[in-house]
């Protein structure tokens, strides 16, 4: 079967309760947005749920950096897409972005995963069997551009004076 690149999440609805006072998605829940299709490429590489019940093994964030770019509403329907940048035997770098069904981009986000072995919990490397599926993923994303919004960093921008 081939991988998608980049991976795309089925298409998501916003909960009620998610809408904030402003009448907007809450900036949390655009974490949740990630969250879940983070969670459909993690099983698509052996990552799921069995994967933390029988090996007792997971992936933890260690870093994030999400971009607002154009609010969500109750009525929106959204996907995620998910391109694995890079990795090593530990760790996962991770660009996603949240896009309205009719395309527009609403929100991005960049992490560092880390694969950790629960017993510890500690960072350890992943099992050559997932180690695998890693690499053919990444092999496949290779293909991609680097997105033009990864490696951002936060500042202000000051006119020279």
């Amino acid at each position: 079967m081939p991988i998608p690149a980049p991976f795309v999440s089925l298409p998501m609805g916003i909960e009620k309760d998610w809408i904030d006072y402003n009448g907007h998605l809450n900036m949390a829940y655009y974490n949740v947005l990630f969250d879940r299709c983070s969670d459909e490429a993690f099983a698509a590489m052996g990552m799921g749920l069995d994967y933390v019940e029988q090996r007792r093994l997971t992936i933890y964030t260690a870093e994030i950096h999400v971009c607002y770019v154009q609010e969500l509403h109750l009525d929106h329907k959204v996907t995620v897409s998910l391109q694995l940048i890079d990795h090593d035997e530990k760790r996962l770098r991770l660009y996603q972005e949240i896009r309205h069904v009719d395309g527009w981009l609403a929100a991005t986000s960049e992490q560092l995963a880390l694969h950790v072995d629960m017993s510890g919990p500690k960072v350890a490397p992943f099992p050559a069997d997932i180690l695998a599926k890693v690499e053919a993923m990444r092999a496949a994303h290779a293909a991609l551009p680097m997105p033009e919004r990864a490696g951002r960093s936060i500042g202000i921008r000051r006119k020279p004076a």
